[in-house]
């Protein structure tokens, strides 16, 4: 009889455990589902994931005062002004962008998954010609960063539009590595234009800037007129950092392919990490790339 009640006291016992196992199941079960509701956004783009994603592009002309009521006011100096890229944009597939240049020719895969709205952006611009005779305009040895995109060449001009951040590798350092092509912005979130930059060897830059490409082609081209060095132009007191290329580069044509289904992009081995890409609290203001 004893041991009859004991055997049933460890049964009651277990099932206590287990339905509070249960509960508990269903807490996080309610939580997590609490935590994808509140990420998904557009349940249309959600239900269908491989559809076409719906970008927002922010005319320059909304932010600038003007005396007349009513009337657009006159874009900046240096910007360029050639339309809006579409609204409904593919994000799914990989597309080369191609810059030729007067040192060589450079390629630059885009991974729609990752960055669709960026790479709108650059092949709306590249087929507007909106590149097209442009030079880099800014060389910052002390992060390894080319920036170019700018059809002034003085570092203040570009696009017409601003479009939101996309792929900010936030989450480790060194965020950006040899090879890669990230969007420039005013330092602000959500400023993305047309300048961007190459980035030629890791760097301490924090992860703030969308991270849009990959060279697959023409990268000792962009550590070519790294190495020559810049002539300190943007290093005086209340100025960005750098200055401009000692080698210079033009882009004679830039052109987007067609998408495509497959990546062209090498698995490679990670190097390790040099004393340059060691992580950084936060990057200089002197040395980040801005539009």
């Amino acid at each position: 009889m004893v041991a009859r009640q004991e055997s049933a006291r460890r049964r009651r016992l277990l099932q206590a455990r287990i339905g509070a196992g249960v509960a508990g199941v269903v807490v996080v079960a309610a939580v997590a589902w609490i935590i994808i509701a509140a990420n998904s956004g557009d349940t249309t783009n959600s239900a269908n994931p491989s559809g076409p994603l719906t970008c927002t592009w922010t005319s320059v002309s909304a932010d600038l005062p003007t005396t007349t009521p009513g009337a657009t006011p006159s874009l900046p100096p240096g910007i360029k002004d050639v339309g809006l890229p579409p609204v409904e944009v593919p994000r799914t597939g990989f597309q080369i962008v191609t810059m030729e240049t007067d040192q060589g020719t450079v390629k630059v895969e885009m991974d729609l998954s990752k960055t669709p709205c960026t790479a709108a952006s650059m092949a709306h611009l590249a087929s507007k010609g909106f590149y097209d005779g442009t030079s880099c305009h800014r060389l910052v040895p002390d992060i390894n960063a080319l920036q170019c995109g700018d059809p002034s060449g003085t570092g203040s001009g570009g696009a017409a539009y601003r479009f939101a951040d996309e792929n900010l590798p936030t989450n480790k350092l060194p965020a950006y590595h040899g090879g890669d092509v990230a969007m420039a912005n005013t330092g602000q979130p959500g400023t993305n234009g047309s300048q961007f930059f190459f980035v030629y060897d890791n760097n301490t830059l924090q992860g703030d800037y969308s991270l849009w490409g990959k060279v697959i082609e023409g990268l000792d081209v962009i550590k070519k007129i790294g190495a020559g060095g810049d002539d300190g132009a943007y290093n005086a007191e209340g100025q960005a950092g750098g200055g401009h290329p000692k080698i210079p580069v033009k882009f004679t044509k830039v052109t987007v392919g067609p998408v495509s289904p497959t990546s062209q992009v090498k698995p490679t081995t990670p190097a390790p990490t040099s004393a340059a890409a060691s992580p950084s609290t936060a990057p200089s203001t002197s040395s980040s790339p801005k539009a």
